[in-house]
Formats: C-alpha cells, structure tokens, sequence
C-alpha cells in the first residue's frame, strides 16, 4: 500500500471543493461538502461557472460586453444563495466564480482541492440528463476524490426529486463501503476509504462483488479446480481479501474493518450497498474490460443507479 495518501497535501490550498448552481441536488451537495470540511478542519470552497451564450459576430469589436457582464451578475447571485446556506459553517470559506464549461472549471481546479463534492444532477452550467454531465464527466478526469450526491429514491424505488444527502450522513447508517477488486487500484481506494470512515465514525466495510461460476477464470486465471464449490470459492476469496488489508488493519488498529464477499453483479451489487451506506468509495477503474476507459464501467455504472454519496478515487494517472 502507499506509504501516505497524496490527495491531503498542504499544497492542495482549495481543500474541499463543491460546484454550485442554485439546484437543488446543488444546495444538498454544498451542505454535504460543508459537514465534510467541518470534520476534516478544512477549508470550503465552493465555485458556480458561468458561460456567455453563444452568437455570432462580424468582428470581435463589435462584440458587446453586456453578455460576459450578465453571466458575471448571475454568478454572483448563484454564490450569494451559496454564501446563506452555509453561513453558520464555523471554517473558512471561499467563493468563486469562472467562465466555462462547468465540467472544465471544476477538473482545473480539482488539481490544487483535496476533495470535489457535486449533485448528480443541477441545471444552467451544471445541467444534464440521468446522470448530470458535470457529475458523469468529472470523476473521469478528476486530479483528487470526487463525491457524487444523487437523488434519493423513496422505498418503493421512485424517485421524489430530491437530493440523497440535505445534510451530512447521518452516524449509524451503515458502515462506509469500499468496493475493490484486487486490481492496483485497490490499495488507495482503501486507505482513502479508511480515512472517511474514521472522520464519520463508522466501521468500513470492505465489499467485493464475486464473479459468477463461468467468469471466474476470466478474472482468476490462475484459478483452475472447477470441482470447488460457489461457496468455497467466495470462503477463499474471502480469505484472500483478508490477507490484503491486514497492513490496512495495522495502520488503523481503532477502525472495524469487515470484508463482506457475495456473488452477483458488481454494479448491481455496490448500488444497493449505497443505499445502506454512508458513503461508499471505489476507483475509476479495475478489472474490468474496458480498463481503457477513464471511468470503468463499474464505477460509471453504480454512480447511475447509486441511492447514496459516491466517491470516486483517480488513478496515479489522473493526478497529472
């Protein structure tokens, strides 16, 4: 595992970051990331983006700058909504707006914040479709953690239109999850995970969603004796997380850690786990088939069907 985990440097002077644009899953995602900087002792940053609507003109001096000024006032008003909500936060705040794609904005600055906090769905800048193209394509290109708030789905799995996450998790939901899959990746997703179940004051759960009887040697290729059971194969696997995280244990000898096996599929898997969880913590990418991809397909596709906070962790890679 690595000695220390880089996203918490000095350097990283935004701290918690949150993207805002006067939505509602916005104002749940700036509480959320409001109570998350409360526990770390970090700063608050929250920044809206802005873009002049497009048109055309013969020259650039006949280019009016009534445009710019009205995405600028907005703007201002956006981080004005912002600045009531979380006027009682205790912290230090900062207050930010830029011009651009919303997506561009918040991956520029992911680069100097220890953490990104956006609604999965918002409007204006921060608009999109199921699953909002800011809260979609952020975690993909992301240089530190990026926690996803989604809407929060009522027991009979309509959705009411409302955030997750109004306020902070609330202590005794469950465990703080981490999905992995012994891929590289694991490693930091875990020990980022441990962190946050340390600051909720929860145990972590370390999960992994076992490939069903005729995968199995495709992802264990080493894996030969067909005769074993399901039920031996995941008691083994089982064994075989537990021997991964003992340094995990070591460093952290006051945290539970549990490791829970079960056999399905994995997006399926983990979404449910979200809906009992805290938070729950995974990498962009790990075994999948399309390691290629920025975002694995796991990871995409439990922020889709998520029913709770999601954070994703990047690559070394995607550090820059």
């Amino acid at each position: 595992m690595d000695d220390q985990i880089p996203f918490d440097s000095a350097d990283r002077d935004l701290e918690v970051l949150v993207g805002f644009d006067g939505s509602e899953q916005a104002r749940s995602a700036l509480r959320f990331a409001a109570e998350e900087a409360r526990r770390r002792g970090s700063g608050l940053t929250v920044v809206t983006a802005y873009a002049a609507p497009g048109a055309f003109y013969a020259n650039l001096a006949s280019m009016p700058h009534e445009a710019d000024d009205a995405g600028k006032a907005a703007a201002r008003e956006t981080l004005e909504e912002a600045a009531e909500i979380v006027k009682d936060h205790p912290g230090p705040l900062t207050f930010r707006s830029a011009r651009g794609d919303a997506t561009g904005v918040l991956v520029d600055a992911s680069g100097a914040a220890q953490l990104v906090v956006v609604g999965s769905r918002g409007r204006g800048g921060f608009a999109g479709r199921v699953l909002g193209s800011v809260a979609s394509g952020l975690p993909a290109h992301s240089r530190c953690p990026t926690v996803v708030v989604p809407r929060r789905e009522a027991a009979d799995g309509s959705s009411d239109g409302a955030p997750a996450a109004a306020s902070a998790p609330a202590a005794g939901r469950g465990p703080v999850v981490a999905g992995v899959d012994g891929s590289e990746q694991s490693g930091l997703v875990l020990r980022v995970a441990a962190r946050q179940a340390e600051r909720l004051g929860t145990p972590l759960r370390v999960f992994v969603a076992m490939p069903l009887l005729d995968e199995w040697t495709y992802w264990y290729p080493t894996y030969t004796d067909d005769h074993v059971s399901v039920e031996e194969r995941r008691v083994e696997l089982e064994g075989m997380v537990e021997d991964r995280i003992a340094p995990l244990r070591a460093e952290h000898p006051d945290l539970e850690i549990e490791v829970v096996v079960e056999i399905g599929n994995s997006i399926e898997l983990l979404a449910e786990q979200s809906r009992v969880a805290p938070l729950t913590v995974l990498g962009t990418r790990g075994r999948g088939t399309v390691k290629s991809a920025l975002l694995g397909s796991v990871s995409r596709g439990v922020l889709h069907g998520a029913g709770g906070p999601v954070m994703v962790v990047p690559t070394r890679a995607a550090q820059g």
